[in-house]
């Protein structure tokens, strides 16, 4: 069982239904025993009392000097039996039954023929009245030379009745007691595991770019966790402001020799040679070289930074008054679907103003009149779409003109690089760039990212 909340329930309710049986069984028992050993001894008092009664009258017949105690020997049927029988000697069962309780009517206990030493006490169960089991003590005694056996009787439903109506108001209890333990239980492992619900919550909220850090109370139990993990993230964040600061770095160290080979090329006496106008074209690759993998190792750094969270229209607003400034002599009509204020993109700001900036810009390069940006959430995907009125690209070129330097016209400017850069900026933070035809008769480009909301 993979889930903690069911292993603790079931757990519990087990255990709970176990000591419930176990203890429902083991009290039955005691309470049928207990009641046996009553039965047993009632009968035993009244034998004792039945011998203590019996002498033998003038004629040298055994006879009651007083009636029992318990008036239902008299009443007949009633489940209380007494019986005398004389043997015909010793060793041999009952000839006759000499005297008997009127609760016996006129019907006469079948006692096992059995012999029994002088004053020995024997249990027994036996058929009585009206087919009723009859739980039967016998003694054997000899009076004045008469041998003689003396049985009493009752009916075991007198012991089986309270035994069973026992029994069920006790599995009641138990049942209702069990209910009230498993509920206790339910509430116990639901308000239990609630810290970690809210645990869960939290780590949500870092997922999704809401919070930097796990943020709350949390029981005792769980605080070295969340303090681990915030220090986990603390670490994380300083190992990408070192990458960051390393990329600026590099970035710096390469820029300065390329400025200065540069300029060198740019200088007057060597301006219109052939070497300084091959110079100056490399160094321009390689700056767009450099900048493309500089922002790719930047991306790697941050593109699974919990917590970045960046809110998509004020960067769209600033691409899209940047690109009217760029492209101001076109005259292109730049339009954007209002975009509800509360969708976001997990990820860091930097990353997302270049993936847009190079998809505006080369839909600006490419319109004849007019782009249209739209911007929408699918779930926890954010989905970008740029579209543009321009020629568009045929189907067999969408795929390689994303690769890193393909360009799809030789006769605008640029270098075949800023496609490559948003494909793989949106891979490394789990998204995707899809090219199609767009409505306006240009191209689509669908920039798909990770959104937060909030």
């Amino acid at each position: 069982m993979s889930s903690l909340r069911l292993r603790l329930l079931f757990g519990t309710l087990f255990w709970i239904a176990a000591s419930i049986v176990v203890a429902g069984w083991g009290l039955g028992r005691l309470f049928h025993q207990h009641v046996a050993a009553q039965f047993q001894a009632e009968l035993q008092t009244h034998l004792d009392q039945l011998i203590a009664h019996l002498e033998l009258d003038a004629e040298g017949r055994p006879a009651l000097v007083l009636p029992l105690s318990d008036p239902r020997f008299n009443k007949p049927f009633s489940g209380f039996y007494w019986q005398i029988d004389r043997l015909a000697g010793a060793g041999s069962p009952a000839a006759a039954a000499v005297l008997r309780s009127r609760s016996l009517w006129d019907q006469v206990l079948s006692v096992p023929a059995d012999a029994l030493a002088t004053r020995e006490v024997r249990l027994h169960r036996i058929a009585g009245p009206q087919g009723a089991s009859l739980g039967a003590v016998e003694r054997s005694l000899t009076l004045d030379g008469l041998p003689l056996r003396l049985t009493v009787a009752a009916d075991e439903s007198l012991m089986i009745e309270p035994v069973a109506r026992f029994k069920g108001e006790l599995w009641l209890a138990l049942g209702i007691l069990g209910f009230g333990l498993a509920l206790a239980a339910l509430v116990q492992v639901f308000v239990g595991l609630a810290p970690l619900r809210k645990l869960h919550a939290a780590l949500g909220r870092v997922r999704r770019g809401e919070a930097q850090q796990m943020e709350g109370r949390f029981p005792s139990e769980l605080m070295p966790l969340v303090t681990e993990f915030n220090s986990v993230l603390a670490q994380n964040a300083e190992v990408v402001a070192r990458a960051r600061t390393q990329a600026g770095n590099l970035a710096h160290a390469l820029k300065t020799p390329l400025s200065v080979l540069a300029n060198a090329a740019d200088a007057p006496e060597n301006r219109n040679s052939d070497l300084a106008r091959l110079v100056a074209s490399q160094i321009e690759a390689a700056r767009k070289q450099v900048d493309y993998h500089l922002t790719r190792a930047q991306a790697a750094a941050t593109a699974r930074l919990p917590g970045a969270r960046t809110p998509l229209q004020p960067v769209i607003d600033g691409l899209v008054r940047t690109m009217r400034r760029i492209h101001a002599e076109r005259d292109i009509e730049l339009r954007v679907e209002p975009i509800p204020a509360s969708l976001a993109f997990r990820g860091e700001e930097h990353d997302l103003q270049e993936m847009l900036g190079n998809l505006l810009d080369n839909a600006c390069k490419w319109a004849s009149s007019r782009v249209e940006i739209r911007a929408r959430s699918d779930e926890a995907r954010l989905v970008i779409s740029i579209d543009d009125d321009g020629k568009g690209v045929a189907a067999e070129q969408r795929e390689a003109i994303i690769r890193r330097g393909v360009r799809a016209d030789e006769q605008v400017p640029g270098t075949g690089l800023g496609l490559a850069i948003v494909a793989d900026l949106a891979r490394m933070y789990g998204g995707h760039l899809a090219l199609a035809d767009s409505p306006l008769g240009g191209l689509q480009a669908v920039l798909s990212l990770p959104a937060t909301r909030g």
